[in-house]
């Protein structure tokens, strides 16, 4: 018995499925280097969130973003209390200098 003929329909399949096999392994390839990169940032989340609880006692998103605010909202405000007293001590010194010239 003869083998059966190979067509060009057979040899563009046999070729398509060589690609596709292809395409399978490197899909295969990518899938596991995105998990490995999903772990990895899985285990850096877990550190950050426990230095966070560490140094600020939370750790959830939101509650840092409030702990933040208050934050900036007390240094906003311990930098205008400066900027008074910095005024304050400059007038001070002016009317002392005026004084202290008119004295003369």
């Amino acid at each position: 018995m003869a083998a059966p003929k190979t067509t060009d329909r057979d040899t563009a399949l046999d070729q398509e499925l060589g690609k596709l096999r292809n395409k399978f392994e490197q899909l295969k390839e990518d899938k596991v280097r995105t998990e490995e990169q999903l772990a990895s940032i899985e285990q850096q989340l877990g550190a950050l969130e426990k230095q966070a609880l560490e140094e600020y006692g939370v750790s959830d998103p939101e509650a840092l973003q409030q702990l933040l605010d208050a934050r900036r909202a007390e240094n906003e405000r311990r930098v205008a209390a400066y900027r008074e007293h910095i005024a304050g001590v400059q007038a001070g010194l002016a009317a002392a200098e005026q004084a202290a010239g008119s004295a003369e």
